[in-house]
């Protein structure tokens, strides 16, 4: 017989524009879900830049540091521990996209593009982010 997955919902509160804080705060939560047993850890949207960033996923520095964070939290991954779903800004070329990182084993595993963006009340998705063709199931 199999072992359960446990996973874990991590309900934290980003603070905006502070990835190197709520990088700490990422890897404070994922340390709480491994001391549960828990074998995946899904974290918020935006959980790196804070929601919502607004205009600065559209700087090339604060993607950049996006990009770093996510390698560092690779690197937290090589532990053993619990993986992490995260959500960042993610440049692909001409474009750039609202993407979920699936990381574990010190590597990021895959990403997926948010495919519906909403653009009503506080949401301007669709000013700041490519829409993405609705991947493959894997």
């Amino acid at each position: 017989m199999s072992e359960p997955l446990k996973i874990s919902l991590a309900q934290i509160n980003p603070t905006v524009g502070d990835i190197e804080g709520n990088l700490a705060l990422i890897c404070r939560y994922r340390q709480l879900a491994a001391d549960e047993g828990c074998n995946l850890v899904v974290f918020p949207e935006f959980c790196l830049t804070g929601y919502p960033p607004e205009d600065l996923v559209l700087k090339p520095a604060f993607q950049t540091s996006v990009d770093r964070a996510l390698a560092r939290l690779a690197e937290e991954t090589r532990d053993g521990g619990p993986g992490v779903i995260v959500s960042g800004p993610k440049p692909d070329g001409d474009k750039l996209y609202n993407a979920a990182f699936l990381i574990a084993d010190g590597k990021i595993l895959g990403s997926r593009f948010k495919h519906h963006l909403p653009n009503y009340g506080v949401f301007d998705e669709k000013r700041l982010f490519d829409e993405a063709l609705l991947p493959d199931p894997i």
